[in-house]
């Protein structure tokens, strides 16, 4: 007796565990027209193609690609068979993707999707970073983005810290931080002063001198702009955050500086890189948006 036929809904989830190691690759070569349409199976093969799935081309490189790939892993030299397996995965791996395609987990699998998308903003970034700047390139990227690349000063900052709830109220903790402000302004010490009112830090603030973004990471990034705005021996109004209030004292400053090209040119050269894939992306997507029709609703829910 024929068994019944099988469920779309198993259908489909045997589709999509058997998909995920190809569709998102094979998807996007028979975009790009790697994987190109052919003759039917009936006819010969196309050039450059060792085997034909539904009119698609299973193409010559890929499969050398595959045979080099299982060969790295093998001892012995590779025989017919081992070469027909590598094959017959290959076909496996296209019929796997017209189905999915027919499933239409293109459309409605949000991972496959992804896996797409990801692979063709690869592709397409990939082909952009392939190409090297030259030296005439470089000079003037570095020249219209040097505060990119400057290295931001340095401060050394002292810092007493007042909590607020659960510790206190936060009308508390701000006037306890208001006295420490104005007893350190009087000239008391700070350490007898954060002994008086302030509250042990998680972590303690080195006394060097330390980049913004490290003194960001100690004192939050609320603290960490005020500091930058004080004066060599300024002290700060209470500053809020989010374990309560800070009362800053900026003991020295070093400036920041513009590196000369020759001293960062690799970092250079990589931003040059990664903008100048972004840039191809964009042009890409745009050019997609050009040869599609492209609806959206005027007011949106």
């Amino acid at each position: 007796m024929p068994s019944a036929p099988e469920p779309d809904a198993v259908a489909q989830r045997r589709a999509r565990t058997l998909l995920a190691f190809g569709a998102a690759v094979g998807l996007v070569l028979a975009g790009a027209g790697i994987m190109q349409s052919g003759p039917t199976l009936e006819d010969a093969l196309p050039d450059g193609a060792v085997a034909a799935v539904n009119g698609t081309a299973v193409r010559l490189e890929e499969y050398q690609r595959a045979v080099q790939a299982l060969a790295n892993d093998r001892r012995d030299p590779l025989v017919d068979a081992d070469k027909r397996h590598v094959l017959d995965r290959l076909v496996d791996e296209e019929l796997l993707v017209q189905r999915g395609i027919e499933l239409g987990l293109a459309q409605h699998d949000r991972r496959v999707r992804g896996d797409i998308v990801a692979a063709v903003i690869q592709s397409v970034v990939a082909e952009s970073e392939a190409n090297e700047p030259g030296d005439a390139d470089l000079e003037a990227f570095y020249a219209e983005n040097r505060d990119y690349f400057a290295r931001s000063g340095r401060l050394a900052v002292r810092q007493i810290l007042v909590r607020a709830e659960p510790a206190r109220s936060d009308e508390e903790a701000r006037a306890r931080a208001a006295e420490a402000s104005a007893r350190l302004r009087g000239g008391e010490d700070l350490a007898a002063v954060d002994e008086a009112l302030g509250d042990p830090q998680v972590a303690i603030l080195p006394a060097d001198l330390l980049p913004l973004p490290t003194l960001r990471e100690y004192i939050g990034p609320s603290a960490a702009r005020v500091a930058a705005g004080l004066a060599k021996g300024e002290i700060s109004e209470p500053v809020r955050g989010s374990a309560g209030y800070s009362v800053l004292v900026l003991d020295a400053r070093e400036p920041g500086v513009v590196p000369p090209l020759a001293d960062v040119r690799e970092e250079v050269r990589v931003e040059w890189r990664r903008r100048a894939g972004d840039q191809a992306l964009r042009r890409y997507l745009d050019e997609l948006r050009e040869r599609a029709d492209v609806r959206a609703a005027d007011a949106l829910p």
